[in-house]
C-alpha cells in the first residue's frame, strides 16, 4: 500500500505542477524583468535562456510535425493534405470533425428504470436514471460509425492480462536474480540476454508453428491465450531491466529491515518495491505497450470480432484505396492514451532506464 500511496502522491504533485506552471513561469518572467531593469541581473542571461528555449521549441515542433500532418489530414474531411498535388498545406481548407465522430460513434448512456420492492407489501419504488448524451453521431451525419469501441475493449482485455501475468513473473524473477544466489543463476541470466536480443525475431519466425499449435488446442481466437503469449515474450527483457535496476538498491536497507524484525515478504513489499517504483513503472508501461500495439500475431490468431486496435486500424485499408481522413483520425485516437500515459509516467521511465535504483533515501524502521 505504501507503494500505491507514493505513486498516487507523485501523480497528484505532477498534476498540480502542470496546472501551476503558467503562473510560475509568469512570476519568473516578471522577477527577471524587474532584475534587469534594476541592474541586478545581466541582460545576457535572459537572452541566452530565451535563445536556448526557442531553439528547443523549434526542435520539438520539427519532431511533432508528422503528428500535426496526420491531424490536418483527419480534420480535412477527405485526407486531401496527404495526396494533394498543390503542395503542403499547414491548415485544412474545410475543417471537419466528422472523421473523429465516425471513429468514436455514439457516446450515450441510456436511461434505466430501477425497481426496489417494499418488504411485506405488494408495492415497489421505481427510480429512473437520466439519459446522458455526450455525443450523438447522427447529428454529424455519421450513420455507420467505426468499430473503435469494440477494438478498444478488445485491446484492454488483451493488454491488462498481459500486464498482470508478466508482472507476476517479472517482479519475483527480477528480485531472485538480483538478491539470491542459486544453481543455474548465471545460465538463466545468459538465457534471458539471448531471448532479449532474438526473442522478437524468433517469435515472428515461429509464427506459423505457433498458429498451428493454437489451432490444434482450440485457442486460435482467444484473447487470453494471446495475452499469455505476449506476457511470455515480455518476461525476458523486462526481468533483466528490473533486475538491473534492483541491483542499484543497497543491501543495507534490507539488512536494516531484517534487524528491525521485518519478515521477508515485508522487506520486499515495503523496501524493495517502493525503491523500485521507477523500474516497476517502466516495466509496466513496456508490458502494457506489448499487448496494446502488437499487430502481426494479433492479426494471425484473432478473428474479426476480437480484433485489437492495431488490427482494426489496418482493416480500414482496402485493396485499392485508403480513407486517409478516417485512417488518420483512428490512428490519433488510438495513440492518445499511450501519449497521455507516457506524459504522466515520463519521470519514472527516465529513472527506470537509468539503471540505478538509488538517488538517496532515508532508512525505514519496521516493527515486527
Amino acid at each position: 500500500m505504501s507503494l500505491l500511496r507514493s505513486v498516487a502522491r507523485e501523480l497528484k504533485d505532477d498534476a498540480v505542477g502542470l496546472a501551476t506552471t503558467p503562473v510560475d513561469t509568469y512570476r519568473e518572467m516578471r522577477y527577471t524583468a524587474e532584475g534587469v531593469r534594476k541592474g541586478e541581473i545581466s541582460p545576457v542571461r535572459p537572452l541566452k535562456t530565451l535563445g536556448i528555449t526557442l531553439g528547443a521549441l523549434v526542435v520539438v515542433l520539427a519532431l511533432l510535425f508528422p503528428i500535426y500532418w496526420i491531424l490536418i489530414s483527419a480534420l480535412s474531411g477527405s485526407g486531401g493534405s496527404i495526396y494533394s498535388v498543390n503542395g503542403l498545406r499547414l491548415l485544412p481548407e474545410n475543417p471537419s470533425v466528422q472523421p473523429f465522430v465516425w471513429v468514436l460513434g455514439d457516446l450515450i448512456v441510456p436511461s434505466y428504470r430501477v425497481g426496489l420492492a417494499i418488504p411485506f407489501t405488494d408495492s415497489a419504488l421505481v427510480f429512473g436514471t437520466p439519459r446522458l448524451e455526450f455525443l450523438d453521431a447522427s447529428d454529424y451525419g455519421v450513420t455507420s460509425p467505426s468499430g473503435f469501441k469494440r477494438f478498444f475493449w478488445n485491446s484492454l482485455t488483451v493488454a491488462i492480462p498481459t500486464v498482470i501475468l508478466s508482472m507476476c513473473l517479472v517482479v519475483p524473477g527480477a528480485y531472485a536474480l538480483s538478491r539470491r544466489k542459486f544453481i543455474g543463476r548465471r545460465q538463466i541470466l545468459f538465457g534471458y540476454v539471448l531471448l532479449t536480443q532474438v526473442g522478437g525475431g524468433l517469435g515472428i519466425a515461429l509464427l506459423i508453428g505457433l498458429y498451428t499449435v493454437f489451432v490444434q488446442i482450440g485457442l486460435n481466437d482467444s484473447k487470453l491465450a494471446l495475452s499469455v503469449y505476449y506476457a511470455a515474450t515480455a518476461v525476458p527483457f523486462n526481468t533483466w531491466l528490473l533486475k538491473t535496476y534492483m541491483d542499484g538498491i543497497p543491501v543495507s536497507y534490507e539488512e536494516a529491515a531484517v534487524v528491525d524484525g521485518a519478515p521477508a515478504w515485508r522487506v520486499v513489499v515495503e523496501v524493495i518495491l517502493p525503491l523500485s517504483k521507477a523500474g516497476l513503472a517502466t516495466v509496466l508501461i513496456f508490458t502494457f505497450l506489448t499487448g496494446w500495439t502488437e499487430f502481426v500475431v494479433a492479426q494471425t490468431l484473432l478473428g474479426t470480432e476480437n480484433y485489437t486496435l492495431p488490427v482494426g486500424l489496418f482493416s480500414l485499408v482496402s485493396e485499392y484505396s485508403v480513407p486517409w481522413a478516417r485512417f488518420s483520425a483512428f490512428a490519433l485516437t488510438f495513440a492518445s492514451p499511450i501519449m497521455l500515459v507516457y506524459l504522466f509516467a515520463q519521470r519514472y521511465i527516465e529513472g527506470g532506464l537509468s539503471f540505478g535504483g538509488m538517488e538517496g533515501s532515508s532508512r525505514r524502521r519496521f516493527s515486527s
